[in-house]
């Protein structure tokens, strides 16, 4: 197949770039700046914040960013001759309300209680094209774990120094997928024709994981403890209260349609997950 790939040289673009030519895909990148394997992306610039804090600013960034970059390819799609066959956009997990004990599979409802779930929401409702012959999917992430990026960038050095440990309470669910079984998930949507509407992308067990679990397996990996735990009010002092809420709550998620989908997950279990992007 042609894929074209949007993000294409972020975290999770790099590893779906390279599992889609590893398949014998051909892969071209819309980025903001053109080159061999690119399509130059232009965006209006226009009344957009470029403050990294947290506030309306950024808030508009953010759906720009996502929902009207979605809603410019959708009709691109819409409007082309030969339409693509498949059409699959990644969101995320926080569509669901955040609870210590509710499971939520891909039919589960959500989306209407915070910024987050409504983004999720109008994001996806901007991938919808009505009557289209291209097939949608929508995979909702959760924490994408891997070597290079994403969340154990952020967290590898404070637990190599010992330094690690639960956020809170430690109790919040804590939804997970390995970056190799996301880019799978991709693909596999990419090239199984049955495959449609909602998939989680998230690991069979990540329902299990609790943000203590987590850092407890995390510290194992790396031969550290995790003894230190962040209290809550040290965590919204530093991210602000709206986006303290995803670290500090969670969601238990149930990958039940991607399963029932035919996709095998290379890493179901957090040990093992942890263990291959340490090594």
């Amino acid at each position: 197949m042609r894929v074209l790939v949007g993000g294409g040289t972020g975290f999770v673009g790099r590893a779906l770039t390279q599992l889609l030519r590893s398949r014998g895909h051909e892969v071209t990148h819309v980025s903001r700046q053109g080159g061999e394997g690119r399509i130059a992306w232009v965006r209006d610039e226009g009344g957009r914040g470029r403050e990294n804090t947290w506030g309306d600013a950024f808030c508009r960034e953010v759906i720009s960013s996502r929902v009207e970059t979605t809603k410019t390819l959708a009709k691109a799609i819409a409007d082309a001759e030969q339409p693509p066959r498949a059409w699959v956009v990644v969101t995320g997990v926080g569509y669901y309300r955040p609870s210590p004990t509710t499971e939520y599979t891909e039919d589960s409802p959500g989306g209407d209680f915070d910024f987050f779930s409504r983004l999720v929401s109008s994001w996806e409702a901007a991938a919808l094209i009505p009557g289209s012959p291209a097939r949608g999917v929508v995979v909702r992430s959760g924490v994408v774990l891997g070597r290079g990026g994403g969340a154990i960038s952020q967290m590898l050095w404070p637990f190599r120094l010992g330094l690690g440990g639960p956020l809170g309470s430690g109790l919040q669910p804590f939804p997970w997928i390995h970056i190799r079984d996301l880019a799978g998930i991709v693909c596999h949507a990419l090239e199984s024709e049955c495959v449609q509407g909602v998939l989680n992308g998230v690991s069979p067990s990540s329902s299990a994981t609790s943000n203590a679990t987590f850092a407890q397996e995390f510290a194992a990996a790396l031969g550290r403890p995790a003894l230190l735990p962040v209290p809550a009010w040290a965590v919204r002092a530093v991210f602000g209260a709206e986006r303290a809420i995803m670290l500090l709550e969670g969601q238990r998620v149930v990958p039940k349609h991607t399963l029932e989908s035919g996709y095998h997950f290379i890493f179901p279990d957090l040990s093992g997950a942890l263990k291959d992007i340490v090594a």
